[in-house]
């Protein structure tokens, strides 16, 4: 039995032993718990080994983690060999597809649950198994709460399929087709067809989303082995690196290498580097920031934007390029990618093996010739995908992704085309009345993160059905939402302050006109101070509430998109550092 204070828990405690069940009588507590667990038919034995937590997050609304029970039996393997004893354990799992109203207004329940069940659960580290765009985020988040050894395993991409001899994978092919079916290039007949070819198995977006720009950022960061962002989801290396993940996490609960000694500020200036090389999703700065901010580090997005200045796109993948992330995975992967980038990386940046990202760079080889990442001196881009815009418009910034955005309109002056919300949008935006011309703005307002609620993506407005029909591909369109990663267009996004609790897109006219330039990163509304002023006045913003539940937990606690959509109690209580320095 145990001799400790049976009213004090022992915070040295491992295994069984840690986070004892609160009895009044830790020996007690112990011997509860492995009364219960032998139930299940553990022995002693097997109870004596370092506890490693799995974080399931299978599900069947979830596709885009359908291989998560293979992936579980791979990491116990890789537990036991290493001499742990693995524990999964279910935590919410959240779909881009199957969120109802948005999975962004789900991810911090999902930190949440993360963070607190690696809390209750008796765990010397955790494995997270995420891929769809919100998971990995939010376990990131939930781990950086929690504070122990954490490393994420990525569920991986799907396979791509084929449309008519033409390769197709999701979802900037899913756009493609539908943008050619609203704007009647192709009929009822062909878009079923697709439908069927568009996802070839279980597995994430093929193609630079959201899910493939936070796996690309967790590797940049330090918390998978090496090579785990990019092996597709059916593959046996995907099953290797799933079996070596389980087996380095028993590692790090044995050296006690803890989240925060991987996720500091040189390793969030590493991702951010990433984000801009890769052509990356704009979720992913709303991503970054959110992890960040748990740990007490503050994003300066005016910095990124001069890392974007000197940090070309690299990586030909849709929809920046044109390959899939089974292609990236066959040119090598981060590594190659890693090491063009090399000058321009924190090298000394410790990652989850222990090592150092410049070792682990050392470590991939000299790499091999291939076409999918080019060279700093032949980039696709040469300029960071994403450019952060200000004005009167967006007094906290917007962004745009200027890699996937058509030249001609990123020096744009227009007259203002504006829906109030989203449901505004869908009545209208395919009306044969709707008064509006390709030169022209669409603006969307009151679908950032109180707005919606949530912060859908919704963002990407479609092109209006009378334009789409006369061969009208790209018009500028400015929202407070977000985007995903896979769509493409000259939209700004993530104007703060949003319009729900009162920024200037809320006061924002029908014919008013509207300048962006990305050149001189401006984003403004001719419209007089004192005319803003006088709308103010005459119609006055009461932001969204909620009268109980999650709805109103979100709506009272949400932060903007400049401090990462977070909930303002989850963050860091303190300041602890910059990125970029």
């Amino acid at each position: 039995m145990s001799k400790s204070n049976p009213q004090v828990p022992d915070e040295n405690a491992s295994g069984l032993r840690k986070g004892l069940t609160s009895y009044g009588d830790n020996g007690f507590s112990l011997f509860l718990r492995k009364a219960f667990i032998k139930g299940a038919g553990y022995t002693d034995s097997a109870l004596d080994r370092p506890v490693i937590g799995i974080a399931n997050t299978g599900s069947a609304y979830n596709p885009c983690h359908g291989n998560a029970p293979q992936l579980i039996e791979a990491v116990k393997r890789g537990i036991m060999l290493a001499g742990g004893l693995p524990m999964d354990f279910p935590t919410i799992s959240i779909h881009e597809s199957f969120s109802f109203p948005t999975s962004m207004y789900l991810r911090n329940l999902m930190s949440m649950d993360t963070e607190e069940m690696i809390r209750a659960a008796p765990m010397d580290a955790v494995v997270l198994i995420g891929g769809c765009d919100k998971t990995v985020p939010a376990q990131l988040m939930g781990a950086a709460s929690a504070g122990i050894p954490a490393i994420q395993l990525i569920t991986g991409s799907m396979l791509t399929g084929s449309h008519r001899s033409v390769r197709v994978g999701a979802c900037t092919d899913c756009r493609r087709y539908w943008g050619k079916y609203r704007a009647e290039e192709i009929a009822d007949e062909e878009i079923a067809d697709v439908n069927n070819q568009l996802v070839a198995s279980v597995g994430t977006c093929s193609v630079m989303g959201t899910a493939s720009t936070m796996a690309c950022i967790a590797e940049a960061l330090g918390m998978t082995v090496p090579g785990g962002a990019t092996p597709p989801a059916v593959t046996a290396d995907r099953m290797r690196i799933a079996e070596l993940t389980g087996a380095q996490a028993v590692k790090m609960a044995q050296t006690g290498l803890t989240i925060d000694k991987v996720l500091t500020a040189d390793a969030i200036e590493n991702a951010m580097r990433v984000l801009l090389a890769i052509g990356g999703s704009t979720n992913g700065i709303v991503h970054l920031t959110a992890i960040a901010g748990r740990l007490g580090i503050d994003i300066d997005l005016k910095a990124l934007d001069r890392m974007g200045k000197e940090t070309p796109v690299l990586l030909d993948l849709k929809p920046s390029g044109q390959h899939y992330m089974e292609d990236f995975h066959k040119a090598g992967g981060m590594a190659t990618l890693l090491r063009e980038l090399k000058p321009l990386l924190n090298l000394n940046a410790l990652t989850v093996t222990g090592r150092t990202l410049g070792e682990e760079i050392e470590a991939a080889g000299p790499g091999f010739a291939q076409d999918v990442v080019k060279t700093a001196a032949d980039p696709i881009y040469p300029q960071g995908g994403i450019a952060v815009l200000e004005g009167n418009l967006a007094p906290g910034g917007a962004i745009i992704k200027q890699s996937s955005a058509d030249p001609v309109l990123m020096e744009h002056e227009g007259r203002a085309v504006v829906f109030e919300n989203a449901a505004d949008m869908a009545d209208r935006i395919d009306g044969d009345d709707l008064d509006v011309q390709a030169d022209d703005i669409l603006v969307l307002k009151n679908i950032g993160p109180k707005g919606a609620p949530g912060m859908p993506e919704a963002g990407y407005i479609p092109i209006p059905r009378k334009l789409a029909v006369k061969g009208v591909k790209d018009i500028v369109r400015i929202s407070d939402g977000r985007m995903s990663g896979t769509a493409f267009g000259t939209i700004v996004l993530h104007v703060t302050p949003e319009s729900a609790i009162g920024g200037p897109l809320a006061y924002v006219q029908n014919g008013d006109r509207i300048r962006l330039s990305v050149k001189r990163r401006e984003i403004a509304l001719l419209v007089s101070d004192e005319e803003l002023a006088r709308r103010k006045a005459a119609a006055p913003v009461v932001p969204p509430t909620a009268e109980r539940g999650y709805k109103k937990l979100f709506l009272d606690t949400v932060t903007q998109a400049d401090k990462g959509v977070d909930f303002d109690f989850l963050r860091a209580p303190s300041v602890n550092g910059r990125a970029p320095k």
